[in-house]
C-alpha cells in the first residue's frame, strides 16, 4: 500500500511497480477504437513513452501496444497506484502550500472508487470524463504539487502537466486547458484518434477541472428541475403520486433516483448495467430494484393511486420500458406517466454511452468495438424507436424535456421525428430542460454553486450547512423578489433534506443554487468561520461548469438565448480569464462537457478560502464576475429576468456598469412585435 509521501514522491522507477493490468471486479470503460493507421500508433506509444527514462522503455513498450491494441489508449494500468484512493485530510498531503493540498484533495475525490464510473481508466462520470489521460500523468501532477510554491503556477495540457512556471502570488496556482482543438478539427472521429495518441483529452465538466463532488451535484440539480417542471407543466407544487420515467443510474444520472425521492413523486430508471444499478442500491439511492417489466409497471401503478414517494431501478433498456407504457396506454386507456426525460450519456452515444434495445448489456460492449459500424446503427434504429414511444405518451400529456445530454440531437442525426416546425436549429419538438426551466433561474443569476470541507470533517460540513441556511433566510428577511425568495426557500429545504438523506459520497462537500448575493455573503461568512477555528481547515468554493456564466453550448446552458449569439463561445472564455486574474486559486477551460466533443466550451474555478482577509477580498470579486458576467450576457440577449437581475446587481455594486444606450438606459433589443412595428 502507497502512502501519501510516496504518491508525491514521483513516477516509481526503481523498481518498477508490478504489471498487475486490470483489476476484476470493478466497472471499466467500454474499448475505444480510435481506427489509428500503423504511423499513428507508433506515434501514439512514443507519446507514452517520453514520460519515461530510455532504460524502461523496451520492457513498457510491449505492455503500452498491447493496452492501445486491447483497449484502444494506453491508461498504463502498472502505474495505477496501491494507495487507497480517497480525499484525504489536508493536512495529511506533504505540500508546501495550502493551496496544492486543497488541489490534491480534489484530485484524489475525483478518483475514489466511490466517486469515480471507472477508476482505473481515470474517468470520473458521462462515460469518457477524465481526470487526466494516464496514469503517468498522475504521479508528476502529485509531485509538481508538492513541491509547488505561492510565487508557482502549474500548467495543464489536457491531462498532461506542461511544468511548474514562475507567477505572482495573486496569479492562480493552477490553470487547466482541455480538449482545445482547432474547430474545424474539433470532431468526434479526430478526437478518438487524438485521445489514442495521448495528445488531448476529454476532460467533460468537473472531471477534468478536479471539482467534482459525486452525484449529489446533479441530485440537487435534478430536484429542482423536477420540482419547477411540476410548476410549470402540471400546475402542482406538490408531486405526490406524479410519475417520472427516465434513465441512466451511472456517473451523473445516478443521482436521478435520490432526486426523485426528495421531490416526493414515483421515480422509474432504467439501467441496463447491472453494476451501476447495484451501486445506487446499495448506497441506499435506489428503493427498490427489478429485472421485470411486470413487476415495475404493477409498483408503478400502486405508488401511483397510493401518493407513495418511490424510486425505483428497472433493470433492463429504457426503450423496452417506453415501449411497454405505450402498450398499457393502448389497452387500458391508462396513461401511466406525466414527466419524462432522459439521461443517458448521447453525448458519447457510440462508445457505451447509449446502449441499444435490441442487444444484450455484453453483446453492446462487444459490437461497439468489433463492428462500429453496425453498432452504430442499432443505435440509431433504437433512438428512432425511444423517440416513437415518446411521441405517443406526450401526444397523451406526458411532459418531456431533453436533460442536455444531446439526446434529441443524437436522435435527430438518427432520422428520429423530433423537428419543431418553423423553429431555429436549436429547438426541438421537446423544450432541453434550461429552455424551459433552469434557463430562468440563471438568467436571475441562480446556479449550482458549491463547497467542499477540506478537513474531511462531517461536523466542518454541518457547520456550514448551518452557515449557508442562515446567511439565506437573512437575505429574505431583508427583501427580495418573489422569484429569488422562492428560488431561495428551495434551496433552504434542500439543505435540510440533504442532511437527511445522506447525500454525501466522497469529499465533505454540499451544493446549493444561489445567486451572486448569496455566494459571496456564504463565502463570507465560511471565511471567517475558519478564521474564528468553528471550521478545522480551509474550504474550497468551486460550482459546476453548468452555470450562469461558465458554458457555453446551444443544446443546454444556451438553449434559451434567441438573439443568434447561442453558438458563440465568448462568455465562457471571458469567465475563465475574468476569474483568473480576480482571485481563483485554479481555473479550467474546456472543450466538450454534457452535450459532447466539439458542441460546447466551458469552464470552471476553485477558489480555497483559508480564513485570511486576502481570501475574503478575493471571493467578494471574483464570485461577483463569475455571476454577473453571466446575467450580463443573458440581459444583452433580451431575457427579462437577467435584465432585473442586472439591474439590481448595479444598485448593489457601484463598479458594475453594463451596456447602456445614448439616454443611460441598459441597452435590451426590442421585442419582435416593436421591431415588426418599426419596419411599417
Amino acid at each position: 500500500m502507497s502512502s501519501l509521501e510516496e504518491i508525491c514522491g514521483g513516477l516509481p522507477l526503481h523498481p518498477l511497480p508490478e504489471n498487475r493490468g486490470r483489476k476484476k471486479g470493478v466497472p471499466h470503460a467500454p474499448v475505444r477504437t480510435p481506427n489509428l493507421t500503423a504511423q499513428e500508433e507508433k506515434l501514439a506509444l512514443q507519446n507514452a513513452l517520453r514520460y519515461f527514462p530510455p532504460e524502461v522503455h523496451k520492457e513498457l513498450a510491449l505492455e503500452f501496444a498491447e493496452e492501445l491494441k486491447l483497449y484502444g489508449h494506453v491508461y498504463m494500468y502498472r502505474f495505477c497506484p496501491e494507495i487507497e484512493m480517497r480525499a484525504y485530510p489536508i493536512e495529511e498531503y506533504p505540500c508546501k502550500t495550502k493551496s496544492a493540498a486543497a488541489i490534491m484533495h480534489m484530485i484524489m475525490n475525483n478518483l475514489d472508487p466511490s466517486v469515480a464510473q471507472f477508476p482505473q481508466e481515470l474517468v470520473t462520470y458521462g462515460g469518457n470524463g477524465q481526470v487526466f489521460s494516464n496514469w503517468a500523468q498522475f504521479w508528476l501532477v502529485m509531485h509538481y504539487l508538492s513541491e509547488m510554491t505561492e510565487e508557482q503556477t502549474l500548467v495543464m495540457y489536457s491531462g498532461h502537466p506542461l511544468g511548474l512556471f514562475p507567477s505572482p502570488r495573486y496569479a492562480p496556482r493552477l490553470i487547466i486547458t482541455n480538449g482545445l482543438v482547432i474547430p474545424n478539427y474539433s470532431s468526434r472521429d479526430e478526437y478518438e484518434k487524438m485521445f489514442a495518441m495521448g495528445v488531448t483529452m476529454y476532460g467533460q465538466m468537473t472531471a477534468g477541472s478536479y471539482c467534482y463532488i459525486g452525484p449529489q451535484g446533479i441530485v440537487h440539480g435534478t430536484v429542482l428541475t423536477v420540482l419547477n417542471a411540476g410548476r410549470r407543466y402540471l400546475g402542482v407544487e406538490d408531486l405526490a403520486g406524479r410519475v417520472f420515467v427516465t434513465s441512466g443510474l451511472g456517473g451523473m444520472s445516478g443521482a436521478q433516483a435520490k432526486a426523485a425521492v426528495i421531490a416526493g413523486c414515483v421515480g422509474i430508471i432504467a439501467e441496463v448495467d447491472e453494476a451501476a444499478l447495484l451501486k445506487r442500491y446499495r448506497q441506499g439511492w435506489l428503493m427498490e430494484i427489478t429485472d421485470s417489466l411486470d413487476h415495475c409497471i404493477a409498483r408503478l401503478r400502486d405508488a401511483r393511486e397510493n401518493k407513495i414517494t418511490l424510486s425505483l431501478g428497472y433493470h433492463g433498456n429504457v426503450v423496452d420500458l417506453w415501449e411497454r407504457l405505450v402498450y398499457e396506454l393502448d389497452t387500458t386507456g391508462e396513461q401511466l406517466v406525466d414527466l419524462g426525460s432522459d439521461q443517458t450519456s448521447c453525448h458519447n452515444p457510440f462508445s457505451g454511452g447509449y446502449y441499444p434495445v435490441q442487444l444484450s448489456f455484453e453483446e453492446a460492449n462487444q459490437l461497439m468495438s468489433t463492428n462500429p459500424g453496425r453498432f452504430r446503427t442499432l443505435v440509431q434504429e433504437s433512438l428512432r424507436r425511444q423517440v416513437a414511444a415518446i411521441n405517443r405518451l406526450s401526444d397523451k400529456g406526458m411532459f418531456f424535456w431533453d436533460y442536455g445530454n444531446a439526446f434529441l440531437l443524437e436522435a435527430q442525426r438518427a432520422g428520429a421525428d423530433v423537428e419543431k416546425r418553423g423553429a431555429n436549429k436549436i429547438e426541438f419538438r421537446y423544450p432541453s430542460y434550461v429552455q424551459h426551466i433552469m434557463g430562468d433561474i440563471f438568467s436571475l443569476g441562480f446556479g449550482p454553486f458549491r463547497w467542499v470541507c477540506t478537513s474531511g470533517d462531517p461536523q466542518d460540513l454541518a457547520t456550514t450547512d448551518l452557515i449557508a441556511m442562515s446567511v439565506l433566510e437573512d437575505a429574505i428577511h431583508q427583501g427580495v423578489s418573489a422569484s429569488v425568495k422562492q428560488q431561495y426557500h428551495d434551496n433552504i429545504n434542500w439543505i435540510q433534506e440533504a442532511g437527511k438523506h445522506s447525500l454525501v459520497v466522497g469529499s465533505q462537500a454540499r451544493i446549493l443554487y444561489s445567486d451572486q448575493k448569496g455566494r459571496v455573503s456564504i463565502a463570507v461568512a465560511i471565511n471567517r468561520a475558519i478564521a474564528e477555528k468553528r471550521i478545522k481547515a480551509p474550504v474550497v468554493l468551486s460550482r459546476d461548469h453548468h452555470d450562469v456564466s461558465g458554458t457555453d453550448s446551444p443544446y443546454r446552458e444556451t438553449s434559451n438565448i434567441y438573439d443568434g449569439s447561442a453558438f458563440c463561445a465568448d462568455m465562457a472564455v471571458q469567465n475563465f480569464v475574468g476569474d483568473a486574474v480576480r482571485g481563483a486559486t485554479w481555473v479550467a477551460l474546456h472543450n466538450g462537457g454534457g452535450v459532447g466533443w466539439g458542441e460546447v466550451i466551458n469552464g470552471g474555478f476553485g477558489l480555497v478560502l483559508d480564513g485570511s482577509a486576502e481570501a475574503e477580498e478575493q471571493a467578494k470579486i471574483m464570485l461577483s464576475w463569475d455571476v454577473s458576467n453571466g446575467v450580463a450576457r443573458r440581459c444583452w440577449s433580451g431575457n427579462s429576468n437577467a435584465y432585473e437581475t442586472i439591474c439590481q446587481a448595479m444598485e448593489e455594486t457601484g463598479k458594475l456598469k453594463r451596456s447602456q444606450n445614448s439616454e443611460g438606459v441598459i441597452a435590451q433589443p426590442p421585442s419582435m412585435g416593436r421591431l415588426m412595428s418599426c419596419l411599417g
